[in-house]
Formats: C-alpha cells, sequence, structure tokens
C-alpha cells in the first residue's frame, strides 16, 4: 500500500459525512429531482454511492470484477435511503479496517488494485458525487477543502495502472472530460469538477 493512502479509511468517513450532510437536505419531492449525471435522478444517484461502498466490501470478501458490476445497479436504499447510506459508509470503513485489507489486492472492474488504491478511489468518486447531490438540491455547492486537495494532489496516483484515468489524453470514461485547453484561472475545485466531466 503506498504511504499515500495511509490515512484513506479516514477519508472516506470524512467524504461520506460530507455527503450525508447534503443527503439531509433531500426534501421529500426532491428524490426523483435530476442530477448533473443525466440518467440518474437523486435516488439513483445516493443508491450508486450506497451500493459502491457495499460492492467494495463485496470485492474485498473475495468477489470478481463481474460481480461488482452485476451488483452495481441493484437496491440498496429500500424505505430508509438516509439510514442506508450511513450504514454503507460504516460497514464500508470496517471492511477495510481488517488486518491486511489495504493491501490485499481487489479484482476492480478497472484493473487489479491494492485494498488502500481501491478506498481512494471510492473516497474520489463520493467526493464528486457530493457536487452532483448538492447541485441537484440546489444547496451550497462548495466541497471540503481538505479533501478537494488530497484527490487532486493525488490523482496520478489514485488512478495508477487503471484502464480509465481522469488525466488520460485518451479515456473514455463516460465521467471523464474530453481533453481541451483549461481555463486560464481554476480554483482546485474548478479543476477536479472539470477533469472528471463536470
Amino acid at each position: 500500500m503506498s504511504y499515500r493512502f495511509a490515512d484513506v479509511i479516514d477519508r472516506h468517513l470524512r467524504a461520506g459525512s460530507e455527503f450525508t450532510r447534503r443527503l439531509l437536505a433531500v426534501g421529500p419531492e426532491q428524490w426523483t429531482a435530476p442530477t448533473p449525471c443525466a440518467e440518474w435522478d437523486v435516488r439513483r444517484l445516493v443508491n450508486h454511492v450506497t451500493r459502491g461502498n457495499l460492492n467494495y466490501i463485496v470485492l474485498l470478501d473475495g468477489g470478481s470484477a463481474a460481480d461488482f458490476l452485476r451488483l452495481r445497479d441493484e437496491d440498496a436504499l429500500g424505505g430508509d435511503p438516509i439510514g442506508a447510506y450511513n450504514r454503507s459508509v460504516q460497514e464500508c470503513a470496517a471492511a477495510f479496517r481488517r488486518p491486511g485489507a489495504l493491501q490485499q489486492i481487489l479484482d476492480y472492474p478497472l484493473g487489479p488494485v491494492t485494498g488502500g488504491q481501491a478506498l481512494a478511489v471510492r473516497t474520489t468518486d463520493t467526493v464528486i458525487h457530493t457536487w452532483d447531490l448538492a447541485r441537484a438540491l440546489g444547496v451550497p455547492e462548495k466541497l471540503d477543502p481538505g479533501l478537494t486537495a488530497w484527490v487532486d494532489d493525488n490523482l496520478v496516483h489514485i488512478y495508477a495502472g487503471l484502464a480509465e484515468s481522469p488525466i488520460a489524453v485518451d479515456t473514455t470514461h463516460r465521467f471523464f472530460a474530453a481533453p481541451g485547453a483549461p481555463p486560464a484561472e481554476e480554483t482546485r475545485q474548478s479543476r477536479l469538477l472539470r477533469l472528471m466531466g463536470r
């Protein structure tokens, strides 16, 4: 495990708390509101992030990339979306605290990775989808500056060796931006969102 991912469990929990903060603002009529991810409404976005947490546990338990993809759209929210999300964050953290979990090689869909790198990808996903959720709800969109800086500083390492990356010019991943000249001035958050196709 790279030293860069030594504190990744804490960052995962912090990102989860930031997502929850926006999730608590969802009104009853907003679960079907559109999000920046064109194919998802708010409920499907929250399910994606919740299911993602659970799917990383599946990988730790020996699941395959095919299992991960097969389960990715299954409903994980039931009748208690907020509770289901919060439980998924804690269960994921607990799984990655197991002895050796951060060093374990996982069969991730974009290529084999250590547990530490996988959780860094998971954390990055949560950070970006926190912005998506905020935008969908019309609440403040400023992300946690510490998390934003960590992801921005470590993008090369977070996506190292994976088949798709937000910083690869030939990426075809639907959530990553097409290559192009960046604006003359942009904040870290703006840069990160641009690289992630926002």
